[in-house]
């Protein structure tokens, strides 16, 4: 794709030059075959065009000494000629010239980008799952960086999301999560085709940022074991959840229905959890005082128990977690609002 691109971009710039140069080669063929005669073959007059518009000057192929307006004809020649190949030259270096520069400045910016991240998300591999990953990050406007080893996707996702932050590097090295800015990410997901280097990324995600959430893509079930003693936080087997789908959409239907329209809609309602920062005071749920419309109140995470549908007189304090039915921008704005409490 991104190869085709290239080459219809080239191929539009150079048209031009490229006609002009074959008109002016021909003009100046035709020419000194008129000015010559027979005594000179078509070859002769080719060869004559060629040396004159390179400026190389072996000598007459075509005799001009007793042809003044052959003389004027060869200088008009050589005059557009020269013109348009240099031109074409300089057309060349600079399409050179501009895919590096465009290049180095557009990785320059991405690397700036990462390093002012704070709390994002790497994404290790941006194939089918990967891409589905990024889609729902990028609509619930969540930062996240993408590592690719195959520049072909990566090209394919950026014409999806151009402003996306891709680094094509093998995810399984260090460097790599490092660029990714690891040190400051708040979760990494590790879903490649291949459960040995998913087994990798989470092993050298954790040993560079401990606190990093981790969550693994995993096909084989003898990996699950290992995967999880290396420090992966979650593991998620695509053939378990979609053995959990199938038999979910046959007994509860509507449920299923109304998941999947929370999850196709780009702006609809996500089932989210919001975090109580640290330094809030002990409250009730009556007591935050927030705006109770842009958001319903599942259930609270208190410790290592569950309070589902909570009541306005359960209380909550930091460190526990909110679930709640919202939009990407109520989400956003409950974090607000609890943040300033905190302050």
């Amino acid at each position: 794709m991104a190869a085709d691109i290239t080459a219809q971009r080239a191929l539009r710039r150079f048209v031009a030059p490229t006609l002009a140069l074959l008109a002016v080669s021909s003009v100046g063929t035709i020419g000194y075959k008129i000015i010559g005669g027979d005594q000179v073959t078509w070859l002769d007059c080719l060869y004559m065009t060629f040396i004159t518009i390179a400026t190389i000057g072996y000598g007459e192929i075509v005799d001009l000494s007793h042809s003044p307006g052959g003389r004027v004809f060869t200088m008009v020649i050589g005059l557009v000629g020269i013109g348009v190949a240099t031109y074409m030259i300089s057309t060349l270096t600079a399409f050179i010239l501009e895919g590096d520069m465009n290049q180095a400045i557009r990785r320059r910016r991405m690397q700036k980008s990462i390093a002012a991240l704070r709390r994002h998300y790497i994404i290790c591999g941006i194939g089918r799952v990967g891409t589905n990953v990024a889609h729902e990050l990028e609509v619930t406007g969540r930062p996240y960086v993408v590592i690719e080893s195959n520049k072909e996707a990566i090209e394919r996702y950026l014409e999806r999301y151009p402003h996306a932050l891709c680094t094509h590097a093998d995810s399984s090295e260090d460097s790599a999560l490092t660029e990714a800015g690891i040190a400051h990410a708040a979760g990494v997901f590790a879903v490649t085709g291949d459960d040995s280097k998913n087994l990798v990324i989470t092993l050298s995600a954790k040993l560079l940022n401990a606190q990093a959430r981790v969550v693994a893509r995993c096909h084989e079930v003898n990996y699950i074991d290992k995967i999880r003693k290396v420090g992966a936080d979650a593991i998620v087997s695509p053939d378990f959840t979609g053995g959990m789908r199938i038999a979910s959409s046959m007994i509860r239907p509507q449920v299923v229905s109304f998941l999947d329209e929370m999850l196709r809609a780009d702006n609809a309602l996500r089932v989210e959890e919001v975090h109580i920062p640290e330094g809030f005071g002990a409250n009730t749920v009556a007591g935050l005082k927030l705006n109770r419309r842009a958001f319903i109140l599942l259930a609270v995470r208190a410790q290592d128990q569950w309070e589902f549908n909570p009541a306005d007189n359960f209380f909550v304090g930091p460190g526990n977690t909110l679930v709640v039915m919202t939009t990407p921008e109520g989400r956003k704005s409950l974090e607000q609002s609890l943040k300033v409490a905190a302050a």
